[in-house]
């Protein structure tokens, strides 16, 4: 399998690529703020054709780019129904003060080609099975991605590397995180890698072992960093 990731934009949130292996059909997954010329030097270096877009949650970090990647590429953006209503207004996943900073006299839409996850299903795309889990708690619809032999799961915001997705926006919510945390992150295979949508890849043993949101399950709140 190949998967390359790079981290986009000013928030630095990682754009990933995965592929059976080059000169093959490709996913791309979160395509950021800034995203287009570091995903092309991808797609050109290991001769790849992408087939669809892959969003974790609807936060502008993951999503900015989504419309000129899929409309370029004539390709559909699959994301969760409780975080499709945020591609076309993604206002309502941050606080005001936060939006009129950001956006300016920006405006986002759709792209012309959407489709929903749903938990549990399993899409077959560009010659890979990639399962699809509903982790919600960091926003509503959030999801993660995972990828069989060897396991890899493409975590979104939902865990990181030593920490956890903040749950301090709206559509944010502690109890429901944690609960996502043990039922998604917590039943898988220590080995299992964690690519996260900030920071360096992890593995589940390690964030078992080491990450302090995660051994006890239950801190008195979450942290306040990254969007």
């Amino acid at each position: 399998m190949l998967i390359a990731g790079f981290p986009a934009g000013s928030f630095q949130a990682n754009c990933y690529v995965v592929a059976p292996e080059a000169g093959e059909e490709c996913v791309v997954v979160d395509p950021g703020q800034d995203a287009v010329p570091g995903l092309d030097e991808i797609l050109r270096e290991h001769r790849l054709k992408p087939v669809a877009v892959l969003l974790t949650h609807g936060h502008l970090d993951h999503m900015w780019s989504v419309v000129p990647v899929c409309g370029a590429r004539d390709v559909p953006a699959w994301i969760h129904p409780e975080d499709r209503e945020l591609l076309a207004d993604p206002g309502k996943g941050l606080p005001l003060a936060m939006t009129q900073q950001l956006f300016g006299g920006l405006t986002f839409t759709e792209p012309d080609d959407v489709r929903e996850l749903a938990d549990g299903e399993v899409l077959k795309l560009a010659g890979l099975e990639i399962a699809v889990d509903h982790a919600p708690g960091h926003t509503k619809g959030s999801v993660t991605f995972r990828l069989p032999q060897p396991e890899v799961m493409l975590s979104g915001d939902l865990l990181f590397a030593g920490s956890i997705g903040r749950t301090d926006l709206p559509g944010g919510d502690y109890p429901t995180i944690l609960d996502s945390l043990a039922r998604k992150c917590l039943t898988l295979p220590d080995e299992t890698v964690v690519l996260p949508g900030h920071g360096p890849q992890t593995t589940i043993g390690r964030e078992r072992a080491t990450n302090p949101y995660l051994r006890d399950l239950a801190p008195p709140s979450g942290p306040t960093r990254g969007i």
